[in-house]
This record gives structure tokens, sequence and C-alpha cells, in this order.
């Protein structure tokens, strides 16, 4: 089943991010608001698009979250990878697990040494 999904919701998520797609959804909005003269702008006529509108919006989050959430993890594997073989501070291996204070400080630690470094460039570059 988590298969099928996770095909579904790739499949689904490449295709709505054509242009095609948002081309057919303007269409479709063209389409409704010319028929708005011939429901004579009814409260039906609105519900329809209003209904249809919202019930596509909300399966679509759930598809895009689960596409976006592997595409995450995905990256997070990769950089975990580069981390681990290479000279860098194995420290930082699976820090997106930390609570969102000690994330916090570990951000603080690396923009105080982001700075650091700019300092010392910056001072080369005058010298």
């Amino acid at each position: 089943m988590s298969h099928a999904f996770t095909r579904f919701s790739t499949i689904v998520s490449k295709w709505t991010g054509r242009p095609i797609a948002f081309i057919s959804c303007c269409a479709v909005v063209l389409l409704w608001a010319l028929t708005g003269p011939l429901f004579g702008f009814s409260d039906t006529w609105q519900l329809a698009i209003n209904t249809s509108t919202t019930i596509i919006t909300f399966l679509m989050v759930f598809l895009i979250q689960n596409t976006q959430n592997r595409d995450n993890a995905a990256i997070q594997a990769k950089l975990d990878e580069l981390i681990r073989v290479g000279d860098s501070d194995n420290a930082f291996i699976g820090i997106e697990h930390l609570s969102d204070e000690e994330l916090e400080r570990v951000l603080a630690e690396v923009e105080l040494s982001a700075k650091q470094l700019h300092a010392e460039r910056r001072s080369r570059l005058e010298d």
C-alpha cells in the first residue's frame, strides 16, 4: 500500500507541476466563469467551483507533502553521507532530528562561525 501511494503521489506531483496542468485549471475556471450567465450566477453555480477547488486543494496538500517529505529525506541522507565520508564534522549528521531549541543552538554556532570566517576574509582582502 505504501509503495502504491508513493508511486501515485510522485506521478500526480509531476503531472500537476507541468504547464499543461496549470493551463487546464485556468481553462476550467474560465469555462466556469463563462457559464455564470447561463446559470444566473446562482448559489449552486458558485458552490460547484468552491466545492471542487476545496476538495482538490485538500487532497493535493497531502500528495505534495508526501513528495516533499521523501525528497527532503533523500537530500538529508545524501548530505549525511557526504559529511560522513568527507573531512567535515560528523556531529552535523542527523541534526534534523534535534529539538527546535537544540537546532537553534547549532544554527547560532554556525552563524557565529560564518561571521568570523567572513571577517577574516574581509581582513585578508583589505591587506
